[in-house]
């Protein structure tokens, strides 16, 4: 045996002679594992002395004849590298997308963020700062905070029900305008002079202030029109987007939110806290038509205008029948006077006609089952036919019944975009924010939501709708003074939910269009609940409106 120290070494000591295999080792070849040492018995009893390499690794299992089969070769050091270079672009990867989220969240989703009801961050100001005001575009204020002598704070709504669905309320939490821009209203923005005199006394600064697109006499004149009906209106300019007017009914006083409360949320208040003209859904009725129009426009670009149709009063197809509105027989049409006459067994027919995957895919370009450009809360409109759905839906839903479900906001997009030659604007209700002292703080530019139709195929609905106005269900519209293009809608709707002969129906009243229609000033949209036809109250309710928007008569 080699004694300790002793360097003359001499493999042959071992060449004959058997090493006993410790009790540890004969477990691990049993088990076919070892680790540590890359010698081990084996080696001795080949006169080969063991060694340790260092690193501890798995050894394959003994063979059944007693032999150690031929070991793989360490990983180098390039592979180890390797393998860690992976894990350094993996892990750089991951910071680069939290990096590139958090930058989406801040710069993307800013103005959704802070127009989030769910966010309190900025009522973390409130201790700081007295909410700004909120004026009209003709300067009147709509919203403000007065402040007593014991620095109590209440917030006052000059005109009571008349903004209270798009200005919004700040009691019982927060709505409209006054929720989107909390934010703002409970920033200032003010000179650090006064900011440092308030700190000195001890007291608060003032907010900033937000002056809105809203006119107060365009939204006195739509609410004065819709009078006592349940329902909506919505105003804007089409080639910008600022919204003008925006009423919704039954409607709310502001400054009696704790004293109402209770009533406002009853079930039977027919929900006056819902703003209908962002979160109502109505069946479009004949307004829909608009889209069905324009569907068979681009199936038939070269041909559209050799559509043709005897109407009779009715349409079959299997064992559905479609009729005009009260019976009516329109003779024979083409696709303009087909839409001038608001003909539904024309429509229906076309329906029969369309690709409607293609159709649902315009439909969906349009925004429905989409999300609307637009940070006030609003409702997605619905349209579910498609290329499985049966006879009956694709007749009534092509004339605007069926399962379509749309908002008044939504509508007045459409004929807007019809108006702005094809080019839809996101909608806005904010010119710019200001300081105290009305400096400029931020301003809203238009922006172009999406080009939605060629200017060629805007054009041509252009031409249809106004033919409704010179001949059709909207000519109580024409005048001399400013022309105007729409469509009018009667749609039907259960009113106790039941169907076939037990169904009790009403009708909804819609109108939507705009004037002046070489260079269209601004798109109105009108849903009055129950009204019968569109030409019975909607328009009426439109003119109103245009007149007002050019006499200033209310």
């Amino acid at each position: 045996m080699r004694e300790r120290g002793n360097d003359n070494w001499n493999p042959e000591d071992f060449s004959e002679r058997e090493v006993e295999i410790p009790e540890f080792l004969e477990h691990q070849r049993e088990e076919g594992y070892r680790t540590g040492y890359s010698g081990g018995a084996q080696h001795y009893n080949e006169g080969i002395p063991p060694h340790y390499d260092g690193e501890p690794h798995q050894i394959p299992p003994f063979s059944e004849d007693g032999q150690i089969p031929p070991q793989k070769p360490p990983v180098s050091k390039k592979q180890h590298n390797r393998v860690y270079g992976r894990v350094a672009y993996l892990f750089s990867a991951m910071f680069l997308a939290l990096v590139g989220y958090m930058a989406y969240f801040q710069i993307s989703l800013a103005d959704e963020l802070k127009a989030n009801p769910n966010n309190t961050k900025a009522d973390e100001q409130k201790q700081y700062v007295v909410r700004g005001s909120i004026y009209s575009a003709d300067g009147e204020i709509l919203a403000g905070t007065n402040v007593d002598e014991e620095g109590n704070e209440t917030r006052v709504y000059p005109y009571d029900n008349l903004f209270a669905h798009v200005v919004g309320y700040t009691t019982n939490g927060k709505s409209g305008i006054e929720a989107m821009y909390n934010s703002d209203l409970l920033t200032s923005n003010t000179s650090i002079v006064d900011q440092v005199g308030k700190g000195v006394n001890n007291e608060k600064v003032r907010g900033d202030n937000l002056i809105l697109t809203l006119d107060t006499t365009l939204q006195t004149a739509a609410s004065q029109a819709l009078g006592a009906y349940r329902g909506a209106v919505v105003v804007m300019e089409p080639d910008t987007g600022a919204v003008l007017a925006m009423v919704s009914k039954p409607d709310f006083d502001p400054n009696q939110m704790d004293e109402l409360w209770e009533y406002l949320i009853a079930e039977d208040a027919h929900s006056p806290l819902l703003n209908r003209a962002t979160q109502g859904l109505y069946p479009p009725g004949s307004t829909f038509k608009i889209m069905t129009a324009l569907e068979y426009i681009q199936e038939h670009p070269d041909d559209y205008m050799d559509y043709s149709f005897q109407c009779d009063g009715y349409l079959t197809q299997g064992d559905v029948t479609i009729q005009c509105f009260d019976g009516a027989v329109h003779g024979f049409e083409n696709l303009q006077q087909s839409f001038q006459n608001s003909c539904n067994t024309s429509f229906a027919n076309i329906g029969l006609q369309l690709d409607l995957d293609r159709f649902h895919d315009l439909c969906e370009k349009f925004l429905f089952n989409g999300d609307l450009p637009t940070l006030m809360p609003y409702s997605s409109s619905q349209f579910v036919l498609n290329s499985d759905s049966s006879y009956g839906d694709i007749m009534t839903t092509s004339f605007g019944q069926g399962d379509t479900l749309v908002s008044p906001l939504h509508m007045a997009l459409i004929a807007g975009t019809i108006a702005n030659d094809g080019v839809m604007m996101y909608p806005y209700f904010v010119q710019r924010v200001e300081n105290t002292e009305g400096v400029k703080v931020s301003e809203t530019k238009p922006i172009a939501y999406k080009r939605m139709i060629s200017s060629q195929e805007a054009d041509i609905l252009k031409s249809f709708m106004q033919s409704v106005v010179e001949g059709g269900s909207g000519s109580y519209l024409w005048n001399d003074s400013y022309t105007v293009a729409g469509k009018t809608g009667s749609a039907e709707y259960e009113v106790n939910g039941n169907t076939g002969e037990e169904a009790e129906l009403s009708t909804h009243s819609w109108f939507v269009g705009f004037s002046n229609v070489e260079d269209p000033d601004i798109v109105v949209c009108v849903i009055a609940e129950d009204g019968g036809t569109g030409s019975s109250a909607a328009v009426p309710i439109a003119k109103q409106i245009f007149d007002t928007y050019y006499y200033n008569q209310y």
